[in-house]
């Protein structure tokens, strides 16, 4: 089954995410405001281009893969992100005081966003939130930490949008969202997986701590249609 996570985007489109695809049977992406990725077979030798006639000029995306691409025809690459890509394989006797996790709603969106737009956890628009389950750690109002879920591969769920503003963090609100999360997708009857940048020695301390282990390398392509 953790074959499925190789390509979890498209998986995850065609599975869990399924309601959320505006793409057609061969290339599948979601709407701009909900998540920039996009996914189609790794055997589809023509997936770039039929991204590109599907798309308007100027549409950005987000391409997940564990090989590496050149840029193709029509595209120009933006970013590229070296990551890892983790699976959740501890127990499920999670024992922590949650109290102060917080679920999140369209109230928050503002909150939310400009959250992500100092720590750039990843992509984050104004229907990120739709994937569900966002919950977050106030302090004195402020929204100051969240996480919450994104890719839903069969039965995988991405926990996503890790993040403590830089006056916040060592405070254990990390380590609490991440364990309420494990913890609720557990109780979902579904394995936790994540995605990090392969040089963030602080979140991959954290995530093995917890009980996530390195499933595979996958690479993050931003780009732009020319």
């Amino acid at each position: 089954m953790k074959n499925l996570l190789q390509n979890p985007v498209y998986n995850a489109l065609l599975t869990g995410d399924r309601h959320f695809n505006v793409g057609s049977d061969k290339v599948k992406y979601f709407n701009e405001e909900v998540s920039p990725f996009v996914g189609f077979d790794e055997n589809n030798v023509n997936g770039f281009a039929e991204l590109h006639a599907a798309l308007p000029v100027g549409r950005r995306i987000l391409y997940a893969t564990t090989d590496t691409i050149t840029p193709p025809k029509g595209w120009q690459v933006q970013h590229e992100i070296k990551g890892l890509q983790f699976v959740y394989e501890r127990g499920n006797d999670i024992e922590e005081d949650f109290r102060n996790v917080i679920p999140l709603n369209e109230t928050h969106i503002d909150q939310m966003i400009s959250l992500t737009a100092v720590t750039k956890p990843g992509p984050f628009g104004k229907r990120t939130i739709d994937f569900g389950y966002y919950y977050g750690i106030f302090e004195d109002e402020k929204l100051v930490a969240m996480t919450g879920q994104r890719l839903h591969v069969e039965n995988f769920t991405e926990v996503s949008a890790v993040c403590t503003l830089p006056d916040y963090t060592g405070k254990g609100y990390a380590y609490r969202l991440l364990l309420h999360q494990v913890r609720l997708i557990l109780q979902q009857g579904q394995q936790p997986f994540l995605h990090v940048r392969d040089n963030n020695e602080r979140a991959i301390t954290l995530y093995k701590r917890i009980g996530f282990i390195v499933s595979r390398p996958m690479n993050f392509y931003f780009l732009k249609k020319e």
